[in-house]
């Protein structure tokens, strides 16, 4: 197991620390529906790059609903 030969000081700890923040998520418009969702991501609604890729059945629509 590894054990640190001395201590490291405040700024070395937070020179390591400065590249782990949390970034916002990118966001982007569906060109068919106008809705944001994230890159990469299929939509709420089921689209991805315009197309629908998952239909959802009217049971889990109305399920939604209430």
């Amino acid at each position: 197991m590894a054990v640190a030969k001395s201590r490291k000081s405040r700024s070395r700890r937070n020179m390591r620390r400065a590249h782990s923040a949390l970034h916002p998520a990118a966001l982007s418009v569906d060109a068919a529906t106008g809705n944001t969702h994230r890159r990469h991501h299929v939509s709420p609604e089921g689209f991805y790059k315009g197309r629908q890729v998952i239909v959802r059945s009217p049971e889990a629509e109305e399920n939604d609903e209430e």
